[in-house]
């Protein structure tokens, strides 16, 4: 169905009783069956400047199985579906440009996310 990558970085961050190896948990939940929205949203904080505030991952649990776009601390923005939020991260799937890959974010290195 969708190929997924494994990320040794992220291997302590995914939910318990995951598949070992960065895999989705067994039974759990699966990648959207179709791609994020076309459009790309605009940042509410803009781009003046790092944000002096960690993400709470209260707040972003309110984003879970649906798109959301994030705004990292370092690296480029990209379409994501959190799946599991725990008391320092997130795991969902990442959107590559071509397909969902499962992935793994410290809350601490989101600078910003919105949900649509």
């Amino acid at each position: 169905m969708y190929p997924y990558q494994y990320d040794p970085r992220f291997q302590n961050l995914f939910p318990p009783g995951g598949g070992g190896q960065g895999f989705p948990p067994q039974g759990g939940a699966q990648p959207p069956s179709s791609p994020p929205p076309a459009f790309t949203p605009a940042p509410k904080l803009g781009s003046g400047g790092p944000s002096l505030y960690a993400v709470d991952p209260g707040a972003i649990s309110g984003c879970l199985y649906r798109y959301t776009y994030i705004w990292p601390r370092n690296g480029r923005p990209y379409w994501f579906y959190p799946t599991f939020v725990g008391r320092r991260s997130v795991a969902g799937y990442r959107w590559t440009g071509s397909f969902w890959v499962y992935a793994g974010v410290d809350v601490n290195q989101i600078r910003e996310f919105q949900c649509v």
